[in-house]
């Protein structure tokens, strides 16, 4: 029995025979010379194979309305596709040079994909398969080029496959796979949000899985362990099938906690929070009992949609939409949206922010420091928060605050959109709590500092721990050094959690740790009261709090601070 470790995309196990999506012949862009009286031509076949898959994606989102992640992923596809500042710039590179339509396409293409995984923020990161998947369909079409039919993977295989799209994981849905074996991809990608979705087990970042497990052979994808198991004895089988048949009477039990209180053993409370992305996620947090929104990640506003040309992120109308939505179908609880957290100009498809290529984006001009060398962007999405802020019950927080200075210009540009507010006659809630993300040692360090300054904190780990000990947990060479639990990491956290008790002001976590079984378990001991994650795993923290008093998770997380 081979034994392979990767990432966790889908909780569950899967048993099945590994279907080996087979690295299908290469798409071959040519690369031509073309004369200048070629363009228009080319221009109109280019126009004419956006249309075909422009066409055939509207058609799978009339189709797919009553799954909400499918219909989402090809709404995203439709705008992206139509995205028409995308098509200007690609116009321009075109006309400008003497090189065919297909290879400056594939070009910007993996320009604009490179630029997604270098913007030092995870979500975005994991777009840039999105824009390979969707422009590849317009690629293909334009080329008549014909890929690995992924309509003919039989019914209950595990797949295993370098690289997958998220347009093919909807088909292999359809299939009742088994679970995925993938190299590529992660926990915000669409194919890992599509897994969680439907239900299949699912564990990515296997280095080059496909070339390791033969085809036909027995494979068991342990999501909950991100363990992959090729050729398993019959013993190992029967252990595996025990679990399989455990998580189902699980599953069913867990009902029961959706729509209770989260507390301890002995009575302590908390509140458990989501994490979402979009507005469609709102209503599964809400359909899986959380208290609220702890962390509303706005970078989708400005990704994929547009208006006339202009990312959507300055497009204040369409902000103040997205946030009213979100505040009415949570209709009352704590909504936490953050402000934007991303850089680099040609990301956002601006040309009202200019940025240096950056050598090291996520150390770069990002996140608050990107919205303060832009005010006016900064501007715009207070306003359309302020604005929605009188249907729900709203709380801004600010991402990558590294010093008090950068609270307060926020505070006085804030305080100046409220006073426009007022004179416009524009009702709003006057009272919004505004607080910061801790995700940095800077944070932590100087956290008595900033607790003067903000209403809350909510410790983002995962930019906490990545900073604080200077590990690339997407660099699978040094993944192994990530570590939660690393000393530094759990006394930031631990001293962030003094300071906001003392200046009396609520602290909760939103990273990944809160979503874990240790994770949740140590914070909860060491005080933290207020915990945000994927809506898939409320219900089961839910269940692990309530197994415990206070006393014994007090224990547990002084016996991971003095373990060292």
């Amino acid at each position: 029995m081979n034994v392979f470790l990767g990432t966790s995309a889908s909780s569950g196990i899967g048993i099945g025979k590994a279907f080996v999506v087979p690295e299908t012949v290469k798409r071959v862009i040519p690369r031509k010379k073309i004369e200048e009286s070629e363009h228009d031509q080319q221009w109109a076949h280019f126009e004419k194979s956006l249309a075909n898959v422009s066409t055939d994606i509207s058609e799978k989102i009339a189709e797919s309305k009553d799954n909400k992640i499918q219909n989402q992923l090809y709404e995203t596809y439709f705008l992206m596709l139509n995205d028409p500042e995308f098509i200007k710039e690609l116009k321009k590179a075109f006309y400008s040079h003497s090189l065919n339509i297909e290879f400056v396409l594939d070009r910007q293409t993996a320009k604009y994909a490179k630029q997604l995984r270098s913007s030092g923020n995870d979500y975005l990161a994991e777009r840039a398969l999105d824009i390979y998947d969707i422009f590849g369909k317009v690629l293909d079409d334009m080329l008549d080029f014909h890929p690995f039919d992924i309509e003919s993977v039989p019914n209950g295989v595990v797949i295993v496959a370098n690289q997958l799209n998220p347009s093919d994981t909807i088909i292999l849905s359809k299939r009742k796979i088994a679970g995925l074996a993938l190299t590529e991809g992660g926990i915000s990608s669409h194919v890992g949000i599509l897994a969680r979705n439907y239900g299949i087990p699912a564990v990515f970042a296997l280095d080059n899985i496909a070339s390791q497990i033969e085809n036909g052979e027995t494979v068991v994808v342990d999501g909950n362990n991100a363990e992959v198991f090729a050729d398993p004895d019959n013993t190992s089988l029967e252990n595996f099938q025990k679990k399989i048949d455990e998580e189902k009477a699980h599953r069913l039990m867990l009902e029961k906690f959706r729509n209770v209180e989260a507390q301890t053993k002995d009575g302590v409370k908390f509140h458990i929070y989501a994490n979402i992305g979009t507005v469609e996620e709102a209503k599964l947090a809400l359909e899986e009992g959380a208290d609220g929104i702890g962390l509303f990640r706005t970078e989708f506003l400005f990704m994929s949609e547009t208006n006339g040309g202009r990312s959507s992120l300055f497009d204040e109308e369409e902000q103040f939409k997205a946030y009213k939505q979100v505040l009415q179908i949570m209709n009352g609880k704590p909504v936490t949206i953050r402000t934007l957290d991303a850089g680099g100009d040609k990301l956002i498809n601006s040309p009202e922010i200019h940025i240096n290529e950056e050598k090291n984006p996520l150390m770069g001009l990002r996140a608050i420091r990107l919205s303060l060398e832009n005010p006016m962007q900064l501007k715009t999405q207070l306003r359309a928060l302020y604005r929605a802020s009188v249907f729900g019950n709203l709380k801004i927080m600010l991402p990558l605050i590294t010093n008090v200075e950068q609270v307060k210009k926020t505070l006085e540009i804030a305080e100046s959109v409220r006073n426009e507010l007022a004179s416009e006659k524009i009702e709003f809630n006057p009272d919004v709590p505004i607080g910061i993300m801790v995700e940095t040692a800077a944070d932590a360090l100087t956290a008595d500092c900033l607790a003067k300054v903000s209403d809350f904190f909510s410790i983002g780990t995962n930019d906490l721990t990545q900073y604080t000990i200077g590990v690339d947990r997407e660099n699978a060479s040094v993944a192994p050094l990530y570590d939660e639990f690393h000393l530094a990491v759990l006394r930031m956290i631990q001293n962030t959690i003094s300071e906001a008790e003392k200046a009396g002001i609520d602290v909760s976590v939103c990273g990944e740790m809160a979503s874990r079984k240790t994770g949740a378990l140590v914070l909860a001991g060491m005080g933290i009261r207020n915990l945000s994650m994927s809506p898939a795993m409320i219900c089961k923290i839910k269940e692990l709090l309530s197994k415990y008093t206070i006393k014994e998770l007090k224990s547990i997380s002084s016996k991971q601070l003095n373990s060292l």
